[in-house]
């Protein structure tokens, strides 16, 4: 589990492809003392195991899976990536709740500057989409921000200079692709509102399901 709070910006150092497999080396730019094979490191908020450690370097297997559906696919020797470590149960939690699992990939379309902010917009699926809520959270390559604005098609987020100077949000451009993590909040909810059956339902002992919310003008 992680927090979207980005420790360090690290740089991709070697990638190694065998068949379907990757293996994917990372500088991560400072010491790993505190780290040891076997940790999870969120790398552009994918969350990945360190198979070998080596001061400041880290080695990674990448399954198929995670290679296509993130933007790991597209990524090349020298490409910054956003690194955190898996949070401490004695930690703060700064940004929101992020697991590190990758629902899917969004473009950024606009890009422009507002006083002291930048404003990004991000063109995603509305699978992706039917999950945010304006001032709700999501992460971008693994950096925990607030929602904006949010249509079926695209949503918005803005940049202070702070995020932008030490993650790799600061230096996206228009076309870029971006890691796609919702709120893990709003699945839950609609699995338990959409999915469950009514023997579930009676052996809860509860009668509240989407037709109960409705009258109750929750939505």
């Amino acid at each position: 589990m992680f927090t979207g709070i980005i420790e360090a910006l690290g740089k991709i150092k070697g990638i190694q492809k065998s068949g379907s497999s990757i293996k994917m080396t990372i500088d991560a730019g400072l010491s790993l003392d505190e780290a040891k094979v076997g940790d999870s490191i969120a790398v552009n908020g994918v969350c990945l195991t360190a198979v070998e450690i080596n001061g400041r370097i880290f080695k990674m297997d990448m399954s198929p899976e995670t290679y296509a559906v993130t933007n790991f696919s597209m990524a090349k020797v020298g490409d910054r990536v956003n690194l955190e470590c898996a949070l401490r149960l004695s930690d703060r939690l700064d940004g929101h709740l992020v697991s590190g699992h990758i629902d899917g990939t969004g473009k950024i379309i606009s890009s422009k500057t507002l006083d002291n902010a930048i404003i990004i917009t991000i063109e995603a699926p509305e699978v992706l989409t039917r999950y945010m809520i304006k001032k709700g959270s999501v992460a971008l390559d693994g950096v925990s921000l607030t929602i904006n604005n949010c249509t079926k098609k695209s949503f918005e987020i803005t940049i202070i200079p702070h995020t932008a100077k030490l993650t790799t949000i600061g230096f996206k451009k228009t076309g870029d692709i971006v890691n796609i993590e919702t709120d893990m909040l709003g699945k839950y909810v609609e699995r338990f509102m959409t999915k469950s059956t009514s023997a579930e339902k009676k052996a809860a002992g509860s009668s509240i399901d989407m037709q109960f919310l409705a009258k109750a003008g929750f939505f």
